[in-house]
């Protein structure tokens, strides 16, 4: 039987629903037509809004948005009334009932938290390198270029964690890959905790760093893809540079002992308590069952085919903000590693110049050339990527990036001409303060730039093959510390943020308005 006045004919969507063994078929020809549901292979026709006789109860609603709707445009909400459970992918649910939106808002905050553990984890270690070697080089007896292998170790690591990230991802889920990297973390820990021989402890670093790539891709694809992502991702990389800031104060004590490579306990120790927490929170569950249980929508599924990986090299944005990462990386590491060096050597500070890397990092720091000074600096890495979120909103978070590398720019060129130990650990904290927000701008701006269906493994990407930039860097500072002395290190510094604000201007504005 059809309408008197039928609405202009339109390709119908299908969304199929299994409930209690039994198919529904949902068919809509407009937003407000009627809705043709079909059980046992009889048709019932039903206004939007009305409920069916089937096995189970169906309830229909009509939306008034399209953009909310599934990614055909037919505007029709599903859900079981008994189980709140989602129809299809890309169909929006009616409203929850309060005791289902806590339940919800209660595993998101699980599995936030739980995330954060994990970035702080990967901000202990970046934090624990530079106090510990100045130690690691009298220890070992090497100079700069061979202590620059640890970095190097750490971002191979990093890459081959990256590459398999996507796989990994895929076959075990986002809640068994990323905990599976907490358990590499205290292999890694364990290896470099005795104080072996130099080729172990590279090996120790590389199992670190291919920890670190499932951590950092995971927890960025999940938290990049939900809902006004843009504070979470500061706060989750907040933990990052919470981590970062409080490692230096532990490793600094550490690095004036004979068994300097026990800090690497404490480590392994901070490991465990990363794996029961993500073990706990996430459940060993893929990341569409977390996105789920936490009340976000389904995430775009491809619909052009083909190999993932040729999609994304296909994307020219993909590479530019790959460059700016492998660049940014490097720079952060380089400072956070050799600042301490350069303290102690040009700047006369003592063996716990190693807390100025907390300065950088963190919000503040210690040092001491022949007493206990302590000074409260500007704060850094951690403070700047929270304080900051409402000067990024204001300002537009493409402009704000080239204000802060402006900034960086002019605070490294002070500690470079400048020869007082206070002020340059005070603008080394300050550049902590202005580098915060600019890893999770650019996660936030990479999630409106690239594909929502590639997103994790372009996250991955970036992050992996960002991370080589903490090798590269660092080991050419080495290259020219060997051959200049430790004061090439500003000059070179100074360039490579002049870089990032080239590459930075190159990146595509933002196309996509979620």
């Amino acid at each position: 039987m059809q309408d008197a006045n039928p609405s202009p004919k339109l390709e119908p969507s299908v969304s199929t629903f299994h409930a209690k063994g039994s198919a529904l078929d949902l068919r809509t020809s407009s937003l407000l037509d009627d809705v043709v549901v079909t059980t046992k292979g009889e048709s019932i026709r039903q206004r939007p809004g009305t409920t069916t006789d089937a096995q189970e109860e169906v309830e229909l609603a009509t939306l008034t948005s399209r953009r909310s709707a599934d990614p055909a445009g037919d505007g029709v909400s599903l859900r079981t009334l008994e189980t709140g459970a989602h129809a299809a992918a890309g169909v929006a649910a009616v409203p929850l009932s309060p005791a289902e939106r806590r339940k919800q808002e209660r595993r998101a905050l699980e599995c936030f938290a739980a995330l954060c553990v994990s970035l702080f984890m990967c901000g202990w270690n970046d934090g624990s390198t530079g106090p510990l070697l100045p130690t690691i080089q009298a220890h070992y007896g090497i100079g700069f270029a061979l202590a620059s292998l640890l970095f190097v170790a750490m971002a191979l690591g990093f890459m081959i964690g990256s590459t398999a990230n996507l796989w990994l991802s895929e076959k075990l889920g986002l809640g068994k890959a990323i905990t599976f990297g907490a358990v590499v973390h205290i292999c890694g820990y364990g290896m470099a905790a005795p104080g072996g021989p130099y080729p172990l402890m590279c090996v120790a670093y590389g199992l670190v760093g291919f920890a670190q790539a499932l951590q950092v891709a995971g927890g960025n694809s999940f938290v990049g893809s939900l809902k006004n992502p843009s504070t979470k991702l500061g706060i989750m990389h907040a933990a990052y540079g919470l981590g970062a800031f409080t490692a230096p104060l532990v490793a600094t004590q550490f690095a004036k002992e004979q068994r300097w490579s026990f800090h690497y306990l404490i480590s392994m120790g901070i490991a465990f308590i990363e794996v029961i927490t993500l073990s706990t929170a996430l459940r060993f569950k893929n990341q569409e069952e977390l996105r789920a249980e936490t009340g976000e929508e389904p995430v775009e599924e491809d619909t052009t085919g083909g190999s993932k990986y040729k999609q994304m090299m296909g994307l020219p944005a993909l590479h530019l903000l790959t460059v700016w990462t492998v660049i940014y990386v490097g720079v952060e590491v380089t400072l956070g590693g050799w600042i301490v060096t350069f303290i102690q050597e040009k700047r006369d500070g003592g063996a716990s110049s190693g807390y100025i890397s907390s300065g950088f990092f963190g919000g503040k720091y210690l040092d001491h050339s022949t007493l206990s000074i302590i000074l409260i600096c500007s704060a850094g890495l951690m403070v700047g990527r929270i304080l900051l979120l409402w000067l990024n909103r204001k300002i537009g978070e493409r402009r704000v990036m080239f204000i802060y590398t402006v900034l960086a720019i002019a605070l490294e060129v002070t500690i470079w001409s400048v020869p007082s130990l206070i002020e340059n650990a005070v603008a080394v904290s300050a550049i902590g303060v202005v580098f915060g927000p600019m890893y999770p701008i650019l996660i936030h701006q990479s999630q409106k730039i690239l594909p929502k269906w590639l997103f994790t493994g372009c996250v991955g990407w970036i992050a992996g093959v960002g991370q080589s930039g903490s090798a590269i860097l660092p080991f050419i500072t080495g290259l020219l510390a060997s051959k200049f002395g430790i004061t090439s290190l500003q000059p070179f510094v100074v360039s490579m943020m002049s870089t990032l604000l080239l590459v930075w201007a190159l990146v595509p504005r933002v196309r996509r308005v979620d």
